[in-house]
């Protein structure tokens, strides 16, 4: 059997082309033909991805496109004879981007309509969380279903070593960590806050670090940094790496005293199972599929009391018994994301829509 996926871009790293990736290696496994096309391939992935412009694109007894922006590939899927998947990977709504920029707003809302224009085009539609799959259902998708997004913690475990980078960070403060593009939904001013909050009443050895790119909405950054000048808090306590290799990455997450998470919109969220993998107790603010990625593992807390986060952030930094404890939590919780539960959605979803 033929088993396509189309993803509109190839990057490496990024969390929807790598799980692409290891799904097709796993649809290898089994025996099918397998490929990825896209319509933009970075140049260290040419060879390993073929470009969507190639007819076999379209010939897959099985198309699954990966979606997460509008693009070309949405009209072109609904067209296909073939067995028809659309798995959804999460839009995010509009309106965190309406102050910050109208372009990614207009691509946010763009989405959403072209996501409902699939409704009833496709044989099957995915959520790679329950919660993106109530979305698709809600929307008008009848047949409905999860596909866990594949993760991949293996690449940050034999890394290069950065031992400057090492040393730097293990030099007696509290290591924060997030990691993630700097954007709206994630609402990176209310870490800015818990930083306030921390300082004031829990401790003053601390340092923020946020890891992931910082160009994605220029003027949204622009306003972390205004709110770091207005709450006069050091420059040199709030890291802002930008996306950084596998290798450095690997140690932000090793010498990380805690991961905190206060975002408001995620459809899955794959640094918190990085986080898990890592054993870095994590504190994030329970929204939507945050609860669910984590299944009461870490510290799940809601309504979002920045006082009460900082208290609890403390206790994850400096009570041993409170750390040993949600880690091992947490330990427990990613044995969910194992393989094998990839590859039983796998069979479940051929089985559905094989002609």
């Amino acid at each position: 059997m033929i088993i396509n996926q189309w993803v509109p871009a190839a990057h490496r790293h990024d969390a929807v082309g790598d799980s692409a990736r290891r799904v097709r290696d796993l649809l290898r496994r089994r025996g099918d033909v397998s490929e990825i096309y896209a319509l933009t391939i970075d140049e260290d992935l040419r060879g390993d991805v073929r470009s969507f412009a190639e007819p076999e694109a379209r010939h897959g007894d099985i198309t699954i496109l990966h979606f997460a922006v509008p693009s070309i590939m949405s009209d072109a899927l609904a067209n296909l004879s073939g067995g028809r998947v659309l798995q959804y990977h999460n839009v995010t709504p509009a309106h965190f981007f309406a102050p910050y920029d109208p372009g990614i707003f207009r691509i946010a809302e763009l989405g959403r309509r072209e996501l409902s224009g699939l409704a009833g085009r496709v044989d099957l539609a995915l959520g790679d969380s329950e919660y993106n799959r109530q979305e698709l259902e809600d929307i008008g998708f009848e047949r409905t279903g999860v596909m866990p997004i594949v993760v991949d913690t293996d690449r940050l475990r034999d890394t290069e070593p950065r031992p400057a980078l090492e040393h730097l960070l293990r030099d007696g403060m509290a290591n924060i960590l997030f990691v993630g593009r700097i954007a709206p939904n994630k609402r990176l001013e209310d870490h800015i806050k818990l930083a306030e909050h921390y300082k004031r009443y829990v401790d003053t050895d601390y340092r923020f670090i946020f890891v992931g790119r910082t160009d994605a909405v220029p003027r949204y950054y622009a306003t972390l940094q205004a709110l770091m000048r207005e709450y006069n808090l050091l420059a040199e306590r709030f890291w802002f790496t930008g996306a950084v290799p596998d290798a450095d990455l690997a140690v932000y997450y090793r010498t990380a005293h805690a991961y905190v998470s206060l975002s408001e919109h995620e459809g899955f969220c794959v640094p918190l199972t990085e986080a898990m993998a890592a054993d870095v107790p994590i504190l994030a603010y329970g929204a939507a599929a945050v609860p669910e990625t984590l299944g009461g593992a870490g510290i799940c807390f809601t309504p979002k009391d920045l006082e009460y986060a900082a208290e609890a952030l403390g206790l994850l930094v400096y009570d041993n018994e409170l750390r040993a404890s949600v880690i091992y939590g947490q330990r427990q919780r990613l044995a969910h994301f194992a393989v094998a539960r990839v590859e039983t959605a796998l069979e479940q979803m051929i089985a559905n829509v094989s002609p």
